[in-house]
């Protein structure tokens, strides 16, 4: 597994600004925001993408959605609404190789996905 700018963010070795933190989940603000808010949710056990989950991972990734949630509902957009997003691949868009949520808010979004 290669060492990515978000493991370097969970030992702290690079700062970011921290908005969530759990025993299992890192969230942080995006550094190029797509919206007003835009924070990354990373697992701190490593995964590179979701293809690489298995069902011992089911209980990581609802921590993950869960966590996405929880800020939501704290910082008072949750019922407004927001978007969770999850890239895979390079073809999906990812381009950091560590597993991580995308949370959008803070204006309507463009292009309903359903």
């Amino acid at each position: 597994m290669t060492d990515t700018i978000f493991d370097k963010i969970i030992r702290r070795e690079i700062p970011a600004d921290i908005v969530y933190e759990d025993d299992d989940i890192l969230a942080f603000k995006d550094i190029a925001p797509h919206a007003p808010v835009h924070v990354l949710f990373v697992p701190k056990r490593s995964l590179a993408t979701l293809n690489d989950a298995g069902p011992q991972d089911a209980e990581l990734l609802g921590k993950l959605l869960l966590a996405a949630s929880a800020y939501a509902k704290r910082e008072g957009f949750a019922e407004k609404g927001y978007r969770c997003l999850i890239n895979c691949n390079a073809d999906g868009g990812q381009t950091v190789f560590h597993l991580h949520l995308h949370l959008l808010a803070g204006r309507k979004l463009r292009e309903p996905l359903g």
